[in-house]
C-alpha cells in the first residue's frame, strides 16, 4: 500500500500533524494525495499526563482523553486520512524515490514520512541508527534520544516531530511541532508557496 505522506506515531505531535494535513486535503494542490497515520499510541507519554497549563484545554483534562478525542476528530472530520491501528513499526528502508515502512503485520511505502514516536530508549525502529543522537533538551541521566534534523527535516522527505525532533516534553510544544511539519509538507505540495490551513468565523 502506497502513501504520499505517512505519519508514524499517534501521540500529540503525530495526531496534530495528521489533523492539519487532513484539513488540507480538500485544497486543489492536494488532489490525489494519500495520507496515513500509524497510530500506535500505547507508548505515548501523553497517556499518563494531566493537562492543566495548555491554552484552550480545560483544566484537569487527561492526556488519555485528548488522545481519544483527537483520534475521533480525525475520523469524523478528515476520514480521507487512513488510520492504521494495532501495528508497531519495526523497520524503515530507504528506496530510490520512497520509503518502505514495515510493521509487525504489514509493509507500506510512502514518498514522505513523519516520525513522531517519542524520545524514549530503546529506539525500536531499525534503519535509523545513523541519525540517532542524545537528546539536546533533556537531562542526560534520562538517556533520551532524538534524530538529527534541520527544522524538523532529517533528510529530504523524512521529517521528525515532537520530542524525537529535540523538543522538550511539553504538550503544547509537541502539538506545535506536528502542525509545523504538516504545513511544511503542504507548502511542498503547493509548489513551495508558503501554506497554512485554518478556518475563520464568518
Amino acid at each position: 500500500m502506497g502513501f504520499d505522506a505517512l505519519i508514524i506515531g499517534g501521540g500529540a505531535a503525530g495526531l496534530s500533524c495528521a489533523l492539519v494535513l487532513g484539513s488540507g486535503l480538500s485544497k486543489p494542490y492536494c488532489a490525489g494525495k494519500k495520507v496515513g497515520i500509524i497510530a500506535h499510541q500505547r507508548a505515548s507519554h501523553l497517556s499518563s499526563a494531566l493537562i492543566n497549563n495548555a491554552l484552550g484545554i480545560q483544566t484537569g483534562t487527561s492526556g488519555k482523553d485528548i488522545l481519544m478525542s483527537g483520534m475521533q476528530k480525525l475520523e469524523t472530520f478528515y476520514p480521507e486520512v487512513e488510520i492504521i491501528q494495532k501495528e508497531k513499526v519495526l523497520k524503515m528502508a530507504f528506496l530510490e524515490d520512497k520509503f518502505e515502512i514495515c510493521t509487525n503485520k504489514n509493509c507500506y511505502t510512502s514518498k514522505l514520512v513523519v516520525l513522531a514516536t517519542g524520545y524514549g530508549k530503546p529506539f525500536t525502529i531499525d534503519g535509523l541508527e545513523n541519525y540517532l543522537v542524545p537528546h539536546s533538551k533533556s537531562k542526560p541521566s534520562k538517556e533520551r534520544i532524538q534524530l538529527t534534523n534541520n527544522d524538523h527535516l532529517v533528510i529530504p522527505d523524512l521529517y521528525v516531530a515532537g520530542t524525537l525532533a529535540g523538543h522538550r516534553s511539553q504538550y503544547a510544544i509537541a502539538c506545535g511541532s506536528g502542525a509545523a511539519v504538516a504545513t511544511d509538507i503542504l507548502t511542498l505540495w503547493n509548489q513551495g508557496e508558503h501554506t497554512k490551513v485554518h478556518d475563520k468565523v464568518r
